[in-house]
């Protein structure tokens, strides 16, 4: 009975420290790729351009953006009315998995530039984004408005009197504290101006993926301050039809015009964002993870319940080594089908005893490397049999267990072994008295 307990107690251990080891594996390339990319970074200031800078036109968007939007036309054509208005804008942050894996990364890259000068004593005045709506309705002019009003006479047929009255009133929708793009510096790169000082290059572009929402705060502080004060940025920001606007004002108004609440207000704020866009960012990344998680198991043909079988077979070929001192020759008639023809049986039991089952799911990946007798790594190539692994049906239940178990992630299956083995995590501060 003892046996048996721990020769389950070998299978649960054995499966687990597989499901670790692969799971680390898979975080592992997942954040390769995140760094490599800069997906933190990139998805984190698509959310601040929205929220600060307004929506994008969708002219302004890269050739990728297009051909997303063509695919994603095509499947939707059928149930979309004829009659349904063109959209005003469109958001930076990705709205579907083809855009976390496909648009993100590869498309605009909505990060400011990377400056390596330190924050400047005095920032410049607010402008539109370059792209952003805001700014399209900025550039379109006067004479803009004009030929709306009087489709019949376009400004080609104007005389000099009337072009002079028409340019002369400025736009109504332009407050004075706002410029053209390329004047001055839209809201978002303004906020990266004050958080430069912490941002290292990549690519020419800023690396910072996290922001302190107390840190956000002061720089919104220090932005209204040289903007004239809250009540001047808030009036630009409603101008350039930037959502921060909105929130903004609320918390200005709950902080009855005290400073100090406001900081405390917008904090609270953007705290509460980023945890919303955490949870954007886990739902959009766990579609990832599953890619790579199904590319792993196939990659390594981990079959679970094939892994499970082999680690009960390495305790009874134990059994039968121990056995050998008693029962003589016969014990060891079990191990002779894992022997080759013609083998000698005592070599073939120290190689099958020095090949556990933790080491035998690494061997059925495509190309595999063993070490021979003079030390040396050998390399082979395995594609034919882990091509008919792979497309073997009775391998996928394997396949599908390993998949689910790998979605759990390494931390889970690390509590697991250390509940299980009775590992103990050493407590942080207490000294023996």
């Amino acid at each position: 009975m003892i046996s048996l307990i721990s020769y389950y107690a070998d299978l649960a251990i054995g499966l687990i420290l597989a499901f670790l080891l692969l799971s680390l594996l898979v975080s592992g390339i997942n954040e390769g790729i995140v760094r490599l990319l800069g997906i933190r970074s990139k998805f984190l200031w698509a959310y601040l351009r929205d929220t600060l800078d307004g929506a994008e036109t969708a002219d302004g968007t890269s050739r990728l953006d297009r051909v997303l939007d063509a695919l994603k036309r095509l499947g939707r054509k059928a149930r979309t009315p004829l009659t349904q208005a063109a959209e005003e804008g469109r958001s930076r942050l990705p709205a579907s998995v083809m855009g976390v894996f496909a648009r993100l990364p590869f498309g605009r890259d909505p990060r400011p530039a990377f400056s390596r000068q330190p924050p400047p004593v005095e920032s410049p005045p607010l402008a539109a984004a370059a792209g952003s709506v805001a700014a399209e309705q900025m550039a379109a002019g006067p004479m803009t408005a004009r030929q709306s009003a009087d489709p019949a006479h376009p400004a080609a047929q104007a005389d000099p009197v009337e072009t002079a009255v028409v340019t002369a009133d400025p736009p109504a929708d332009r407050a004075e504290g706002v410029l053209p793009p390329g004047e001055g510096k839209s809201m978002a790169e303004l906020l990266h101006e004050r958080l430069q000082e912490i941002d290292h290059a990549k690519r020419g572009r800023t690396s910072i993926a996290d922001i302190p929402p107390a840190r956000f705060a002061v720089a919104v502080m220090e932005i209204a301050t040289e903007h004239g004060g809250v009540e001047v940025l808030m009036r630009d920001l409603d101008a350039l039809k930037s959502p921060f606007s909105r929130p903004l004002k609320a918390v200005w108004d709950r902080a009855s015009h005290d400073l100090e609440a406001f900081r405390r207000g917008v904090e609270d704020w953007f705290d509460g964002e980023m945890e919303r866009l955490s949870l954007l960012y886990r739902r959009y990344v766990r579609w990832v993870l599953v890619a790579l998680g199904l590319a792993v198991t196939l990659v390594f043909s981990m079959d679970s319940l094939e892994y499970g079988k082999t680690l009960l077979r390495d305790n009874a070929y134990r059994g039968a080594v121990s056995a050998f001192g008693q029962s003589g020759p016969e014990a060891l008639e079990p191990l002779r089908e894992q022997c080759e023809p013609g083998q000698d049986t005592y070599a073939c039991v120290t190689d099958v005893l020095s090949t556990p089952a933790f080491v035998k799911i690494f061997t059925h990946a495509p190309v595999s490397v063993t070490m021979d007798g003079s030390g040396g790594p050998a390399w082979a190539w395995h594609g034919g049999d882990w091509w008919r692994r792979v497309t073997s049906p009775g391998h996928w239940p394997g396949f599908l267990i390993t998949l689910v178990a790998l979605l759990f992630g390494a931390p889970f299956w690390w509590d697991i072994l250390r509940r299980l083995s009775g590992l103990r995590t050493r407590a942080s501060g207490s000294t023996p008295s």
